[in-house]
């Protein structure tokens, strides 16, 4: 398709061209490597004198399509896609650093990416500076000759805090610096980065991309000159998607919007219902009026994702009390599923955190993460209901 679409439409009718069998829908690859013509046909090939499939470590039709509608969704000129959302951050960062250099990140990640920075990269002596979320004017005062990205997630999990992208863009292009975009908790329906500046974005696809909690998957996309170095790395390391998981993301991409639309409306009405109940203490949501970016989540969001944040009052032993008495909602640490999920971040997706690290970036004992699923709202609001109660 060379005419621009709409974003639906481009998520449908992104395809891989057809065989001889003229088959409607893209079928499955399944299949480790692919036979040249001749030997000069393997030699060019080896050499990246032709564009082609040579082995599904490097890439595989089924994951070129994947990657080839997640880039028209965020306005991207290349990707790659990898098997979790982890591969894809540690793989984006590990192909972009040399021992030496130095990250500015938001305090506010997910709880493994903090790891990464502050457990593993040390060891081959690459260094992070961490800024507080509402804090973006000392990103500046951090910048040394040795800094070369910029990390962040927006929203931010699990608090969902906003940072603004816009700002973060103009910092670093103003410093040189490469700016990284998790997008995972927004989805590219909801919130396009690179729009405001973004280098690369990152997503895991396990979640709102699958949206029915099937399949592991990770995609970064951006400049092509990034995305290059990025696929060097991983084609050598081997981080790369199964095809049968690329193909279950690219149906699932087709049905995106529809869905993103439902988790945003239930998800809004849940956040309203709790900010009124005597047992939280707090709730954030972007879209909610109350929430401190409200504003900033309206400039760069469509809405407000599937993730609402909130605290119950009386600690760790009522929010036990929550999570034992819920009956219909999941108890899991994904999100973006159809099936509603609760998660106590303190004991699972941050348990790696100290209690310090976790304070600083709002996590209480009382805290808690609802991914708000497809089902309806008013069924989902009453086993809240009986659990707080």
């Amino acid at each position: 398709m060379n005419k621009k679409y709409e974003f639906e439409t481009e998520a449908i009718r992104t395809q891989l061209e057809r065989s001889q069998f003229l088959e409607h829908s893209a079928p499955l690859y399944l299949t480790s490597s692919f036979v040249f013509e001749d030997a000069e046909d393997m030699r060019a090939s080896f050499a990246e004198e032709k564009e082609r499939n040579i082995y599904s470590r490097y890439s595989n039709p089924n994951s070129s399509e994947f990657i080839e509608k997640v880039c028209k969704m965020e306005g991207a000129e290349d990707g790659f896609a990898f098997a979790s959302g982890m591969a894809a951050v540690f793989s984006t960062l590990a192909a972009l650093l040399n021992s030496g250099d130095h990250i500015i990140s938001a305090r506010s990640v997910f709880g493994s990416t903090h790891s990464l920075f502050t457990n593993f990269f040390p060891k081959w002596n690459i260094s992070h500076s961490f800024f507080k979320i509402d804090e973006l004017h000392t990103i500046e005062e951090m910048v040394t000759p040795r800094t070369k990205i910029l990390y962040a997630e927006t929203p931010t999990n699990p608090g969902v805090d906003v940072l603004d992208l816009e700002e973060l863009g103009k910092i670093a292009k103003k410093h040189n610096l490469i700016l990284i975009i998790d997008n995972c908790f927004a989805s590219p329906y909801l919130q396009q980065p690179i729009k405001f500046g973004a280098d690369l974005v990152i997503h895991s696809g396990t979640k709102l991309m699958d949206g029915q909690g099937r399949v592991l998957a990770g995609i970064t996309v951006g400049s092509s000159e990034l995305v290059d170095k990025v696929y060097r790395f991983s084609r050598i390391t081997g981080p790369a998607l199964s095809p049968f998981n690329a193909w279950v993301l690219s149906k699932s991409l087709e049905t995106l919007a529809l869905r993103v639309d439902r988790h945003c409306e239930n998800a809004l009405k849940l956040a309203q219902y709790l900010e009124q109940h005597q047992k939280v203490n707090w709730v954030k949501y972007p879209f909610l009026k109350s929430h401190p970016k409200f504003e900033i989540a309206k400039k760069q969001m469509k809405a407000g994702g599937c993730v609402v944040a909130f605290e119950v009052k009386g600690g760790l032993e009522e929010g036990r009390k929550f999570f034992d008495a819920i009956q219909l909602l999941s108890l899991s640490a994904n999100l973006g599923d159809s099936r509603s999920i609760v998660t106590h971040p303190a004991s699972t997706t941050h348990s790696k955190l100290s209690a310090e690290e976790r304070a600083s970036v709002g996590i209480s004992d009382g805290s808690v993460r609802i991914s708000v699923g497809l089902e309806n709202i008013n069924d989902i609001i009453q086993d809240i209901e009986q659990a707080l109660g």
